[in-house]
């Protein structure tokens, strides 16, 4: 009897091993499935028009790549992190209870959570929740200087790598912030810690959308700094397939119209499906998405995840 059970415990591990073998014979011929967000845009019309895959092409490199799915994600389940600047000026202060009315006007599908930047953390003022009066209730005004400069990059690394896991389809981070990055880093497109940020959203599928608004102090009204904050932003939002908005160097009378492009841009994101090519390492790989014969453009990050072949 027990010689009988061995066998059959022995065998059902057989056909285990043999469908992975399988399974990584296929993938080593025809490539990784690979699953990310991207947002649709009108070119020059104000109507998007309708797109389906075939109206997409995925490029790694010269190489085009199989487009298996493209699903629409409008009233999908997402989870949404909003990370405030603890150095932000009056210019969010006046703004609070404008959050809190795009926070409770949040489709129920969706779990918000607040968080605030400082010293390179990130302090959640109220953790995901669908439950969007208590996320609401968790901002509060930013508290100053004193540390709060230092990188928000940092901060969303952070904020990235404590995020709870969910079977939610979208993950995105709205980032209010001044985009100051007071470790020096240096000044250049290759700061470490805004590409360590980056590199974090991308690594998770995470999309982030940023708003300028100028930190207090000295910080507030360096115009070298704050050029090469805004910078940062409109970088790390290019590169995750989000958006940057500011008002030149002006502090925003009003978060609404931002939010409100936000919230539009969220109603046209799909999921895209395709087929990367197998390597033996998990990594990072440049991606590039071209809208073919419709007036339309794609945000999408510009690197995606894919891991290794089996």
């Amino acid at each position: 009897m027990k010689k009988s059970i061995l066998l059959t415990v022995l065998a059902t591990i057989g056909v285990g091993a043999s469908a992975g073998l399988l399974l990584a014979w296929q993938e080593a011929k025809t490539g990784i499935p690979v699953h990310m967000v991207v947002t649709m845009e009108p070119r020059r019309e104000s109507v998007i028009p309708q797109i389906d895959r075939d109206n997409l092409a995925v490029y790694q490199g010269k190489d085009q790549r199989p487009v298996t799915g493209f699903e629409p994600l409008n009233g999908s389940s997402m989870q949404l992190l909003i990370l405030i600047g603890d150095s932000s000026g009056s210019a969010f202060n006046t703004n609070i209870d404008t959050l809190k009315q795009f926070v409770n006007a949040l489709p129920s599908t969706t779990e918000a959570g607040i968080g605030y930047m400082r010293n390179g953390m990130t302090q959640m003022a109220a953790s995901f929740t669908s439950d969007h009066a208590a996320a609401a209730n968790g901002i509060r005004l930013a508290a100053g200087p004193g540390g709060a400069d230092v990188s928000p990059y940092d901060s969303l690394t952070e904020a990235i790598k404590r995020w709870p896991k969910n079977a939610a389809k979208r993950r995105e981070v709205i980032m209010i912030s001044s985009g100051i990055e007071g470790l020096e880093g240096g000044y250049t497109s290759n700061n470490q810690y805004v590409n360590a940020g980056i590199a974090a959203a991308q690594k998770a599928g995470v999309i982030v959308y940023c708003i300028y608004v100028p930190s207090v102090g000295h910080y507030g009204h360096s115009f070298w700094r704050t050029t090469w904050g805004q910078n940062f932003l409109s970088q790390l939002a290019d590169e995750t397939g989000g958006e940057s908005y500011m008002v030149g160097f002006s502090a925003p009378v009003s978060l609404k119209p931002f939010l409100d492009r936000i919230t539009t841009a969220m109603q046209h994101q799909y999921l895209l499906t395709f087929t990367a090519r197998a390597e033996d390492k998990a990594s990072l790989r440049p991606v590039r998405i071209v809208v073919i014969s419709k007036d339309a453009s794609i945000a999408a990050a510009d690197k995606v995840y894919v891991r290794a072949g089996l």
